[in-house]
């Protein structure tokens, strides 16, 4: 008898614990519903956004999206960790689970190809990407990045096929400080040795990896 009862309450604990994993679970209808409306006039119903001065979401990892979206939104007193009038707007009324949601769809959809535009800065965008700056101290962007642009789930953004211009504007922001939420200032770091052009090589280098 005793036996039984273990057995049954083993059961339930199973299915309770399967229940409360199942409630985890992104819901991506919900999220997809919240990208159709609020997400789509600049980033496009899929992420795959329709102009260069709005980033790709497509094919993003989850978690990342994730924490752009939970920087965008300022706490109770304080001031967002990543500033943008637009975005803190759009985000206001979204719960974390909404924002679970809407990463979890747009990382489900596939980003559409980007191309690199220079072919007289090609080299040294390929250059940077695989092996940095060594003599600055400008580490390969491969190296967090994934030799592709993929990213690595978790820590760092998937890049390829990104805008090149989003990408530039994303890397003086970071040279500036005007953007912040890098931990531990990795890509403020990395940004403040760069210049300009190469700046603009890298990031259309990135655009066309795939």
């Amino acid at each position: 008898m005793r036996r039984h009862l273990a057995i049954v309450a083993s059961f339930a604990f199973a299915l309770n614990a399967s229940a409360a994993e199942d409630a985890k679970k992104p819901d991506v209808a919900k999220g997809q519903a919240i990208a159709s409306t609020v997400c789509a006039a600049c980033h496009g119903s899929d992420g795959n956004s329709p102009t260069p001065a709005n980033p790709k979401l497509a094919g993003q990892i989850p978690e990342y999206t994730y924490k752009q979206l939970n920087n965008f939104k300022a706490a109770p007193g304080k001031e967002a960790e990543r500033k943008n009038p637009i975005m803190a707007g759009m985000v206001a009324n979204l719960s974390p689970e909404d924002m679970g949601n809407l990463a979890a769809y747009f990382g489900r959809q596939t980003q559409s190809p980007g191309f690199a535009k220079n072919k007289e800065t090609i080299e040294l965008g390929r250059k940077i990407w695989r092996a940095g700056i060594a003599d600055r101290g400008v580490a390969a962007c491969a190296g967090c990045h994934g030799p592709a642009g993929a990213g690595l789930p978790s820590q760092y953004p998937r890049l390829a096929g990104q805008y090149a211009e989003y990408t530039e504007a994303q890397m003086k922001a970071w040279r500036s400080g005007e953007r912040a939420n890098d931990p531990n200032r990795m890509m403020r770091s990395i940004a403040a040795k760069l210049t300009d052009r190469e700046i603009a090589a890298v990031s259309d280098y990135i655009a066309g990896l795939r």
